[in-house]
């Protein structure tokens, strides 16, 4: 396989196993990487090396850490299986240059990969994943003798600090019952574990590690998060708490088996920060994510930043100034205080310390915001065709002009270009609602892919359908 094949994306490279992800070309990456820390870093500080529940993970990280140990560079290897939340605060405490994470996060099972985490706990810079790929294919200098490579545990001091970070006192008198989804990724029983020492009922499914993923996609988002809301009815829970394949990104169901996105997430955390915490700071938000989170920093004074699609740009946000929580569209939401990372077992705590201080379900939770803020519902769908089709319809998209009724009739209000084309519409259904969301519709094109992916959010779960049906045919129209 040619070494350009290894291409790092937003925080590292990913492929399939046993195609372009091989032995070979996981050497390639981690070479590049140990060239990086010997150039720009410093290579005694050591790199930290994780992994996750995904075939052959173990042996990949152990591959990693052979070539960096090679290069001088000494390694701190996880003797276990590893969430990349707990090996980013790992670098971060242990003062390390870096860490390579051994994961391919949410992507069904023939996906792996190797991530770069930088030396404050976050996805490296794109500017520094551009350094990392200029060295590809490089070789690198070796000394006469390896560096050490020591095999450590990184959970406890990260299950530390998670568990300080919420509230478990309070959620230990809550009364709550919560059933917990690793959705056989890194998160195990780790928040299973954490209710049961601290003596909160709990039901866990999935929690065992299976590099198959029988049946689903790691990713809490439906139709894969569906066993979760069935075992939340059968069990009587309150609700029921998702991680992905590598637990850095949160998804839930309320008490009903009903999937809560992460939109709502996201605004359920906020509003619990801001109305209990008073932590000061900015928040920040995906270009793709819900105009709530605007509603609840508008009500509460603060400052509410929109930015490019990708968590990226929120760690980047908090390198740079006093940010108190940012997030994405995909689960992946990230406090300053705790590490410029995603993190969906802090987020799973998180959500059940709101629960227990309002004394409320998360349906409850739901409906209060739903109240409070107007009705904001929400929709998404991935559209794999060819990439002359997808570059037409962005290029469609682009021609359209203010007033066109194109997308399901409703006239175009304005257009936004931040990250793919995004229409503000006049939708007449709102008009009729006190507090309605605004109406948008937003198509992204894919820059590695032949994926067009199509979000929307509207008033009311009918207006989502019809617009997420008319932004298709409008994309597949020749």
């Amino acid at each position: 396989m040619p070494q350009s094949q290894v291409k790092f994306g937003t925080d590292g490279w990913r492929g399939l196993i046993a195609d372009d992800f091989t032995f070979a070309n996981v050497r390639i990456a981690a070479e590049a990487i140990a060239a990086y820390v010997h150039a720009k870093e410093d290579p005694a500080k050591g790199l930290c090396i994780g992994y996750d529940t995904r075939f052959e993970s173990k042996a990949f990280a152990r591959a990693c850490a052979e070539v960096a140990a090679a290069t001088g560079i000494p390694v701190q290897l996880a003797n276990a299986i590893t969430p990349t939340p707990a090996l980013s605060f790992g670098v971060r405490e242990r003062g390390a240059a870096g860490g390579i994470m051994i994961t391919s996060s949410h992507n069904p099972a023939q996906w792996n990969g190797v991530k770069y985490k930088a030396w404050y706990g976050g996805s490296g810079k794109p500017s520094i994943i551009a350094q990392i790929e200029s060295h590809l294919g490089k070789p690198v200098a070796r000394p006469a003798k390896p560096a050490t490579i020591e095999e450590v545990d990184f959970l406890p001091t990260y299950l530390k600090a998670i568990e300080n970070f919420a509230d478990l006192d309070l959620i230990a008198k809550s009364g709550m019952k919560f059933c917990t989804d690793s959705m056989y990724g890194a998160g195990g029983t780790l928040i299973s574990d954490i209710f049961t020492r601290i003596g909160v009922a709990n039901v866990a499914i999935r929690s065992n590690p299976d590099p198959l993923f029988p049946g689903i996609n790691p990713e809490p988002i439906e139709p894969h998060i569906r066993a979760l809301g069935e075992a939340v009815v059968a069990n009587g829970c309150q609700a029921g708490l998702c991680t992905d394949g590598d637990a850095d990104r949160i998804g839930a169901t309320d008490e009903h088996g009903n999937f809560v996105d992460p939109h709502k997430i996201y605004s359920v955390l906020l509003s619990w920060v801001l109305k209990y915490k008073g932590w000061p700071g900015a928040v920040t938000r995906a270009f793709n994510t819900t105009k709530m989170l605007d509603r609840i920093c508008a009500r509460h004074g603060r400052e509410l930043i929109e930015h490019g699609i990708g968590f990226k740009f929120v760690c980047d946000y908090m390198l740079e100034r006093e940010i108190v929580m940012g997030g994405e569209e995909s689960g992946g939401i990230g406090f300053q205080r705790h590490l410029p990372e995603r993190d969906g077992l802090l987020n799973s705590l998180l959500l059940a310390n709101v629960m227990a201080q309002e004394g409320k379900t998360l349906g409850q939770l739901v409906a209060d915001l739903q109240a409070e803020y107007g009705e904001h519902q929400y929709g998404r769908i991935d559209l794999t065709i060819p990439d002359d089709v997808k570059n037409a319809a962005i290029a469609r998209a682009h021609s359209l002009k203010i007033g066109d009724p194109v997308l399901a009739g409703m006239p175009i209000l304005r257009q936004e270009n931040l990250d793919g084309v995004k229409f503000y519409l006049d939708n007449p259904e709102a008009k009729a609602k006190p507090k309605a969301a605004e109406t948008w519709i937003l198509l992204r094109a894919s820059g590695t892919e032949p994926l067009l992916r199509i979000y929307t959010e509207s008033c009311s779960k009918e207006s989502v359908a019809k617009l997420l049906e008319s932004a298709r045919k409008f994309a597949l129209a020749s």
